[in-house]
């Protein structure tokens, strides 16, 4: 199986922690060279710090700018004007109930987490079949299914993701460029560790573990593993839709929900 991807440049937005600095690290193993990328200029720095004494092989960058408006788009591409893989990995999400949220909480939901990535693929997807190869990934959610009644307006942005991939797809069709969103479930990301210590009471290590396992059987109780994923778990799935091995896989959306959907398609 052909995994290597040496002598490939790649994006991750929202790279510092959690999934994203997950897929970055998979990525740099199998030899690209990743872009981290982050808001400020610490936390990519941090991140990057890290990925040199954890990655095996490639090699990492800074790719400083805020994704979440044309601006700091604009200006990432400016610095960084040619990608052969992009990984749309940057959102947001906050539980909060339908009736209490403002327009403005749409908006910005919208912004970053769908926007981000169409302003990143349009910039970039055209040099890619252009060029006869390339890997465009939208970092979705089982959310986009199973629409998590206590934040709808981040189901409705990890739905619409999905068709900004399949259509993002059709577009290339035949050009040597893939596109594929994936659907990770409740993962162990920092965030989510934080709200299961809280939930805990301080605990760590093997609590947080249980703590996991409480939160799947109480609130996500279709989960197959019965248990949050880890964040390795989603970026071997991207890192292998990356590679030269999936370049038959384009325009589908691939779940790590770890069985939780209950859909057969």
């Amino acid at each position: 199986m052909n995994l290597d991807l040496s002598g490939r440049r790649a994006l991750v937005t929202g790279s510092t922690g959690g999934i994203g600095y997950a897929i970055a690290k998979a990525l740099c193993d199998l030899g690209a060279e990743v872009g981290i990328n982050g808001r400020t200029a610490e936390r990519v720095d941090a991140a990057l710090a890290k990925l040199a004494g954890e990655a095996t092989a490639g090699r990492a960058f800074a790719a400083v700018g805020d994704v979440s408006d044309a601006a700091g788009t604009q200006a990432l591409l400016a610095a960084l004007p040619e990608v052969d893989i992009l990984v749309n990995n940057t959102g947001i999400f906050e539980p909060k109930p339908f009736f209490d949220i403002p327009d403005a909480d749409w908006q910005r939901f919208f912004d970053v987490n769908v926007m981000s990535g169409v302003r990143l693929s349009r910039a970039y997807t055209p040099g890619m079949a252009e060029r006869g190869w390339g890997r465009v990934i939208f970092i979705s959610s089982e959310s986009a299914l199973n629409v998590p009644t206590e934040m709808v307006h981040y189901g409705m942005t990890k739905t619409a993701q999905l068709s900004i991939a399949r259509g993002l797809a059709q577009t290339v069709a035949g050009s040597g460029v893939t596109v594929n969103s994936v659907l990770p479930g409740p993962t162990l990301s920092e965030g989510v560790e934080t709200f299961l210590k809280q939930m805990a009471g301080g605990a760590s290590g093997g609590d947080i573990q249980e703590a996991g396992r409480r939160f799947v059987a109480e609130h996500r109780p279709t989960s197959l593993i019965q248990r949050l994923a880890t964040v390795e778990e989603v970026a071997s799935l991207v890192a292998y839709l990356c590679s030269p091995a999936a370049s038959a896989t384009t325009g589908a959306a691939m779940r790590v929900d770890g069985g939780l959907l209950q859909y057969l398609t």
